[in-house]
């Protein structure tokens, strides 16, 4: 693994290894009751109270550790949902006949047009304002962007001789999704969920700062935000606090993302120093041993092909 690889791998896991050690203290210890408002109003950083207080006087630090937990929790939880969802719906279409994956793969374009914040909407309008509305929610929209993407990559590997010799020799379905397919999409797919990791970070953070997230007391950091804006000169650590949080966590997730990118396509930081070294080679351009077109490879090659059938 070169260094810039360690770095990047080394770097997410570290940042993203402080907001979980975070959000088990929170389990186990708090400063202060969630509920306690005898810090005073906007008190400043101190001995008592390490990060201030709000303006209901709860403790900054406390509501912190919560944010880190629902945060973790809501990542976790739409990552789960949308990767297991995804993933059978895009091999249901990889393995489907021609008029029914057109019709599947209409209906993941029409879901993936719709603004995660407007599909949330519609769910809270339904089943009312609380944490696991907001999971299914971003889950839903998740599962159709790793639909499509499980769609291409199965399609890829399902044109290969092998996976031809397989179904020749009687292999049922699902030995080969499990043999084959699951085997050889899964390094391009814990990439894509990482990332996706990151984002459904970011949309409950704009959940709870519209009010559609996890309900009072929970101490959401798009909440806490919501609540400092305010006073946002008078108090700055109530708004910086929580946004130095979610920057901490969304660019660990995608310096792990990328780290782990790198490990599952080894040859990408070569086929980088080959475009630098080539004279006249246009940036983007492919290299012998690109890869592109394989099943395992970097995410953006899993697009190149948006159909992924056999000619």
């Amino acid at each position: 693994m070169s260094a810039r690889r360690s770095v990047s791998l080394t770097t997410g896991i570290v940042l993203v290894g402080l907001v979980v050690v975070a959000a088990v203290v929170s389990l186990v210890w708090l400063p202060y009751s969630l509920y306690d408002t005898s810090g005073g109003r906007l008190t400043p950083p101190g001995a008592a109270h390490w990060l201030g207080t709000d303006t209901l006087g709860r403790d900054l630090a406390t509501q912190l550790l919560i944010g880190a937990r629902i945060a973790l929790t809501t990542g976790v939880g739409a990552v789960l949902v949308g990767g297991v969802l995804g993933t059978a719906i895009g091999l249901a279409a990889a393995f489907a006949r021609p008029w029914l994956d057109d019709t599947l793969s209409a209906v993941l374009d029409i879901v993936i047009a719709f603004p995660t914040l407007l599909v949330a909407m519609l769910l809270v309008a339904a089943r009312g304002a609380s944490l696991g509305t907001a999971i299914v929610a971003i889950g839903l929209v998740m599962a159709a962007v790793v639909a499509r993407l499980v769609r291409i990559l199965a399609r890829r590997v399902l044109r290969q001789d092998y996976v031809t010799a397989a179904r020749t020799s009687g292999t049922t379905w699902p030995r080969i999704i499990t043999q084959h397919v699951l085997p050889n999409i899964w390094p391009t797919l814990a990439v894509n969920l990482a990332l996706q990791f990151g984002l459904a970070v970011l949309a409950e953070a704009s959940l709870s700062y519209l009010g559609l997230g996890a309900p009072p007391p929970n101490a959401s950091w798009g909440r806490m935000l919501q609540d400092a804006q305010q006073t946002a000169f008078e108090a700055p650590a109530g708004v910086i606090t929580p946004g130095l949080a979610l920057v901490v966590l969304v660019i660990g997730a995608n310096l792990l993302a990328d780290g782990l990118r790198d490990v599952a396509d080894p040859t990408r930081h070569g086929r980088r120093a080959a475009r630098g070294a080539a004279p006249g080679l246009p940036a983007g351009a492919p290299v012998a041993g690109d890869g592109v077109g394989t099943a395992v490879g970097p995410v953006a090659s899993a697009t190149d092909d948006p159909d992924g059938r056999p000619a």
